[in-house]
């Protein structure tokens, strides 16, 4: 298979997932800011012109933080990265979907992406400023959340890798995490799979 990515981005939790699993994977990096996201080659895999992307084994390409990250646990279930119940199942996807298009999608995004909210450069302090609020929000959200995930989903699951690459991000940007994320997010760069990655990807 072959994975778009890049470090420190959110590929960083699918990278964190395809190693946990142990699967073989050619990791191709597309900076954004050089525009590889934008070059003709990559769009006819990914129209979206986004990451991540997942080229798997038949050649076909999954695209989508949360649909790359479902495949990876429904087609090795042994991995114990989706509780086998539908209620289980159900409330990790509701953690990880909420992470990834309210903390990330809304929040950090403003914070990163700033100009594509506001092309006036006198209101990007005010964009980035409600990316940090809506930001502080989500955590507060999953924060209360995860003692029920863990209930749920044992020590790892999907939702947990989407979780760490916004625990990072906040990390690098001076957000406090409240305990329990920080709890989390302590867990998770304890793992080796999780340093191991961090490692690859350039961070120490």
């Amino acid at each position: 298979m072959k994975l778009y990515m890049t470090p420190g981005s959110c590929t960083t939790g699918i990278h964190i997932l395809l190693e946990t699993l142990e699967l073989p994977f050619e990791a191709w990096i597309i900076s954004i800011p050089a525009g590889d996201h934008l070059a003709p080659d990559y769009v006819a895999i990914n129209p979206k012109s986004t990451i991540p992307t997942l080229v798997r084994d038949d050649g076909s390409a999954l695209t989508e933080f949360q649909s790359i990250a479902w495949w990876l646990a429904r087609t090795h279930p042994k991995s114990k990265l989706l509780p086998t119940d539908a209620e289980g199942e159900t409330r990790v996807l509701e953690v990880m979907d909420y992470v990834v298009g309210t903390l990330h999608g809304q929040g950090f995004a403003r914070i990163f992406a700033t100009d594509k909210f506001a092309t006036d450069p006198a209101q990007h302090e005010a964009v980035k400023a409600r990316g940090r609020d809506i930001v502080e929000q989500g955590f507060a959200i999953v924060d209360a959340q995860l003692p029920h995930l863990r209930e749920l989903a044992g020590d790892f699951c999907i939702a947990d890798a989407a979780l760490f690459y916004v625990e990072f991000w906040a990390s690098h940007c001076g957000i406090a995490l409240p305990p329990n994320c920080q709890a989390h997010y302590e867990r998770m760069r304890a793992r080796p799979v999780v340093a191991g990655v961090l490692r690859e990807e350039g961070y120490r």
